[in-house]
């Protein structure tokens, strides 16, 4: 036999070896296939082939595929078993010098894409045209009180919208969604709605009060100028959304004003400052300011062109943030008294190290001294020196060198503590009859193990939701990663279900020179399952909130094309960022379908320059 003959029979037995071991893994996983949706059976059993493939070292064999021009199996996680006999059977073909019949397996490769096309069509709702990959975009707070801002986001292409339960309340919520609703039904389009649990995010505590003082200033674009006003309550009550600013005054205030009215303070500052009342309600009004502005309590405000004036009423001081610098020490602990920053004497000794509390006591006792930890999205590293069950002792080991700053609030990482927290909170369980009556899915936060897909599984079933709401599962920690192959199968138990590429805590969790390995590997296990993903976080981030992409995000969403939806984060330029976003992925359907290469004719660059 010749040299060419061996190498291609080797093949062959790798190939053997290969079809053997994928149908064992099908054979002792199959109580576990039994439990799976309908909708799921062929996708559940491709997901086992592609995880026991997986476990083999492929390289060898995809060069010897490569040299004889084969396909290298790099794509065949959809139809992992028709790939291997399609391969097999041209090899046998060089050997025998005839055709050889190809056994049929589970999935032919051209039912596997059709499988991930409708499944994503269950879960995310029609594409747009001209694209296959759809776009979710985050509603501000302020979608609650802008219909016009919803309007314009649907008319841009945005198939998706999300709310995030960690921000807000029902009522807010309820006029985003009506909004969503009025907006689709004026375009003549089906935008899905999905909301996001909360979920057991553990984040900094409460922080000693600073000074009692609003500050509320426009948005601008990368160069300064504004570009939206800033937008304040005046009401003997805060608003109820998330983060607006608020000046408290009397309702016989209220009563004074009318839309349209100016009214002229000076700040904390003597800076001048005039306000417009562009809304009036029954309970207050809506403002708006073009400028930075500090406001206190008892500041005088004067209705322009009358002798009306007024004063501001009490405004509640604001918590005053931590500032961390590489070598401090911060502690941790679990008995809720607001923290505050480490003190020193007048010669600048330290008296006491800066502390702050955190918002799941519980975990403290299963962190390890020696473990890292991680601040507000990674912008704060550290380690854990001393560890018990009511504190932690924190070396900071990553902030700017002028100190960063840490304010209540911000998430926390333990990126390799096991934890063992679950991933539905009381919180989650009350907000969750919310989304089954208003949402077309739910986006489950922090999905860590199998488990917590039951437990989330279980509730549904409790209020009659488990067949009716569309799962997104967000994976954003390196548990959940670990174990995405059970999470899946878990979750299959339903249609429709997703998964979502939580990029941001991933990274800090995985590590930034990981991240990259990770997101592909979990889009090679999302299509081996037939399950729609969604790219998420800071998806033209800087173009969103500054008005000015990067080179690197730019890159960044044109690898986004390959997944079936990409997820937009709000911001200022958003109506900006959805159309870029909308054109690259336009031009990149002709080019790649998912993970799949195409070679229309080559084409010099458009003359057209995106303004």
């Amino acid at each position: 036999m010749s040299k060419r003959k061996q190498r291609i029979a080797h093949a062959i037995e790798q190939i053997d070896h290969l079809i053997e071991a994928v149908k064992g893994a099908e054979a002792l996983a199959e109580e576990r296939l039994q439990q799976v949706h309908p909708s799921f059976e062929a996708s559940a059993r491709n997901l086992v082939h592609y995880r026991e493939l997986r476990r083999h070292d492929l390289r060898s064999l995809q060069k010897q595929l490569g040299h004889l021009g084969l396909s290298r199996l790099a794509k065949a996680e959809g139809h992992v078993l028709a790939s291997l006999y399609t391969t097999k059977a041209i090899l046998q073909s060089f050997l025998a010098n005839k055709r050889i019949k190809i056994p049929r397996a589970n999935f032919s490769i051209k039912a596997g894409q059709k499988h991930v096309n409708r499944n994503a069509k269950a879960l995310l709702g029609y594409r747009s045209k001209g694209r296959r990959t759809r776009i979710m975009v985050t509603l501000p707070s302020e979608a609650a009180i802008k219909y016009q801002m919803v309007h314009d986001l649907v008319g841009a292409g945005m198939n998706s919208a999300r709310i995030n339960c960690a921000h807000d309340g029902p009522e807010a919520w309820k006029q985003m969604i009506d909004h969503v609703r009025k907006a689709s039904e004026k375009h003549q389009r089906n935008c899905k709605i999905f909301m996001d649990l909360g979920g057991p995010k553990i984040r900094t505590g409460p922080l000693e009060d600073g000074p009692a003082v609003v500050k509320f200033r426009p948005e601008r674009d990368a160069l300064g100028r504004p570009v939206n006003p800033a937008r304040v309550w005046l009401s003997p009550n805060p608003s109820g959304i998330y983060k607006m600013p608020h000046l408290p005054v009397t309702q016989e205030v209220v009563d004074q004003l009318a839309e349209g009215d100016r009214l002229r303070l000076k700040d904390t500052r003597a800076k001048e400052r005039e306000l417009i009342v562009t809304e009036k309600t029954d309970n207050g009004c809506w403002v708006t300011c073009d400028n930075t502005t500090y406001v206190t309590t008892g500041i005088s405000v004067q209705k322009v062109g009358t002798d009306f004036s007024f004063p501001i009423g009490e405004i509640p001081a604001a918590p005053l943030p931590l500032t961390l610098r590489i070598g401090d020490t911060l502690w941790l602990r679990g008995d809720g008294i607001p923290g505050r920053n480490a003190q020193y004497d007048e010669a600048g000794t330290l008296l006491s190290d800066a502390f702050v509390s955190i918002t799941l006591p519980e975990i403290l006792g299963k962190v390890k001294a020696g473990e890292p930890i991680l601040f507000d999205d990674g912008k704060i590293g550290g380690i854990m020196r001393e560890a018990s069950a009511d504190e932690l002792k924190v070396e900071i080991t990553y902030a700017r060198a002028t100190g960063t700053r840490l304010q209540a609030d911000k998430g926390i990482n333990f990126p390799v503590s096991d934890l063992g927290i679950s991933g539905l909170t009381e919180k989650d369980r009350e907000d969750l009859k919310f989304v089954a009556q208003h949402a077309d899915g739910v986006n489950f936060s922090f999905v860590n193990r199998p488990e917590d897909v039951e437990d989330l599984l279980s509730t549904l079933k409790k209020i009659g939701a488990k067949d009716t709401l569309g799962i997104t599962l967000k994976i954003e920690t390196q548990a959940g990663f670990n174990q995405l192959t059970d999470i899946l199968l878990t979750a299959m138990q339903v249609h429709p279900v997703g998964v979502m590429i939580a990029r941001g805590d991933l990274a800090i969790e995985v590590g930034w020179e990981h991240i990259g390995r990770v997101q592909e590997e979990m889009l090679a296990l999302c299509r081996a399952a037939h399950i729609p993903d969604i790219w998420a976080t800071q998806v033209l981030e800087r173009l969103a909130k500054k008005g000015l992409p990067s080179r690197a995000e730019i890159t960044d969403a044109v690898m986004a094309q390959r997944a079936d939806c990409v997820m937009l984060n709000k911001g200022p330029h958003i109506l900006q960022a959805i159309s870029l976003l909308d054109t690259i992925l336009k031009d990149r359907y002709q080019y790649q379908i998912k993970n799949a290469p195409f070679l229309p004719i080559m084409e010099q660059a458009s003359e057209e320059v995106i303004k």
